[in-house]
């Protein structure tokens, strides 16, 4: 009886350890499907109601790994820039560097007398300005704005003129003069995402109109302009208000005029505000602020101050001075061939019978394109269209820029029905494009010589520009290279990727009609973002 007794219980212990073990042993996840989690992101009401475009391609393999809509075309918004930035350093090369100069059109006697015009010629250089380059982290303005124009006044004064019988003029006939593109929305014009485009380019073409309260309840506002300057008549209509009452100021330009107004009510106490408002006419108000300069430096000009603008046709055929080592695209019929033809270098100094009393070299191109892309800045990106025309033989005019970058883009793989650009910021309403279009770019990018320099050029997540405030806190911090895109009801971001495995990839992302606060668009980005970098092996 307890031999039977003992068997029974061996067994029953048998059989407890056993459920023991198996209840230990943890069960096998279920592999993640990447599609389907994507797919739940973008399918939540009300994001559903948008349009979205999305594209996912493994870097080195090419292996698609999602893809939504993405042969279907979408508003780029700034997105637009990664074509444009490409292009610029593809056709003028990284180094190539803007010359800005001031030139006496005329003989300059024993006595420093010009029997003729003072002109400054402008060459299309973005940071005319007090950006400090290049950029880290954020990009940085040191007063004065107008150094650089001032350092140009010390070479002609130290050049020895004392006299200009003539005029001083702004120059900008080195491109067209075409300041807004094709679906640039009216209201866009006064404020800097507007500001027109220029070969004589200063301060993003904007000045900074500064507002502070009065030092009792009922006094007028004060406004000034930065830099100082009587180009813009102020009609100034704030009041200060009593301590609590909300801020409301309003501040209107219309386009053509020169009248900036100013109305409603800033509390006592409050810090104020710096609006930074369009130049009407750059090359006039370069030339203004030149002229300023030089009589403080005893130049007397006895003419008017003014621009000169010039039908491109005009200069069509004008040389363009730039560095030996900037290379023009040669044609490509494979994206994936990295190998380059030797360029064929333009002449370095065209003929002129001016005299040169100050001379402007810039930053090289690549500082500006990293400035450009992360920080989204329009007119930069407007400027390097321009300068792709211009080296292409195409004119410095919008038409030319985006031949140039058409050009550009069939040489890249990308086919000709898969974009529409009329500008190169994509502030255009009627700028389209491909998420596989977009993606293609990049891959292609990421085979030439400059490619490693376009992207550390896009922001990076969680770290920089237009990013620094997404990706927080998230597997994806500091894994993403991409530029972003926002206009109303339009949102965009694309560019590279690394999972946390390791694994490479490209993205684009397009979310068109949305009616919803952008930063639920951005959220569900970045969503799908974060899909893929925590993905196991994308490749697989």
């Amino acid at each position: 009886m307890l031999h039977r007794s003992a068997r029974a219980l061996c067994a029953l212990i048998l059989l407890l350890s056993l459920h023991i073990s198996s209840a230990g042993e943890k069960k096998p996840a279920p592999k993640k499907d990447l599609g389907k989690e994507i797919a739940a992101v973008l399918g939540q009401p009300p994001l559903s109601r948008a349009h979205w475009g999305v594209d996912v391609v493994d870097l080195e393999t090419g292996k698609a790994l999602y893809s939504q809509n993405s042969d279907q075309l979408f508003l780029p918004a700034s997105n637009a820039k990664l074509f444009t930035t490409a292009a610029a350093l593809a056709i003028a090369g990284p180094d190539y560097r803007f010359r800005t100069t001031a030139e006496a059109e005329g003989k300059i006697d024993a006595n420093g007398r010009l029997l003729g015009d003072l002109v400054i010629f402008g060459r299309g250089d973005p940071n005319i300005s007090g950006r400090v380059l290049p950029y880290a982290l954020k990009t940085h303005r040191t007063p004065p704005h107008t150094q650089i124009l001032e350092e140009m006044a010390d070479q002609v004064a130290g050049n020895g003129l004392k006299i200009v019988d003539g005029d001083l003029i702004g120059d900008d006939t080195f491109y067209a003069f075409e300041r807004y593109a094709e679906g640039w929305a009216w209201d866009d014009l006064q404020w800097i995402d507007g500001a027109p485009v220029s070969a004589l380019t200063f301060n993003d073409n904007v000045v900074f109109v500064n507002v502070l309260p009065g030092e009792h309840p009922g006094d007028k506002a004060v406004a000034t302009v930065e830099p100082e300057t009587s180009y813009y008549e102020l009609d100034n209509r704030v009041v200060t208000s009593s301590v609590g009452v909300p801020k409301r100021v309003g501040i209107h330009r219309d386009p053509g005029s020169k009248k900036i107004v100013l109305w409603g009510s800033l509390p006592l106490g409050d810090p104020g505000m710096k609006e930074p408002m369009s130049i009407e006419d750059p090359a006039e108000f370069v030339a203004q602020l030149f002229r300023t300069m030089l009589e403080r430096r005893g130049i007397t000009i006895r003419g008017k101050t003014r621009a000169r603008h010039g039908d491109d046709a005009q200069f069509f055929d004008q040389q363009i001075p730039r560095p030996p080592t900037a290379a023009v695209m040669p044609p490509v019929i494979n994206p994936a061939i990295t190998a380059v033809t030797p360029p064929q270098e333009p002449d370095l100094n065209p003929a002129s019978t001016n005299k040169i009393l100050a001379e402007h070299f810039s930053a090289p191109l690549l500082d500006d394109v990293r400035v450009t892309n992360k920080v989204s800045e329009n007119l930069h990106a407007e400027l390097a269209l321009r300068l792709a025309g211009k080296l292409r033989g195409n004119g410095g005019s919008f038409e030319g820029g985006v031949a140039a970058v058409k050009q550009f883009l069939l040489q890249a793989g990308i086919k000709e029905d898969e974009f529409t650009f009329l500008d190169g910021s994509g502030l255009s309403r009627r700028d389209l494009v491909t998420p596989a279009a977009t993606v293609q770019l990049l891959i292609y990018a990421s085979r030439q010589p400059w490619g490693p320099a376009f992207e550390e050029s896009l922001p990076v997540s969680g770290i920089d520009g237009s990013l620094s405030e997404r990706f927080q806190k998230t597997p994806a911090i500091g894994l993403i290279h991409a530029k972003t895109g926002s206009l109303s009801h339009v949102n965009a971001l694309s560019g590279y990727g690394q999972t946390q495995a390791g694994e490479r990839f490209v993205f684009s992302i397009f979310c068109n009609n949305h009616n919803l606060p952008a930063s639920k668009v951005l959220a569900a980005m970045d969503a799908v973002v974060r899909a893929v970098v925590t993905e196991e092996s994308p490749a697989k």
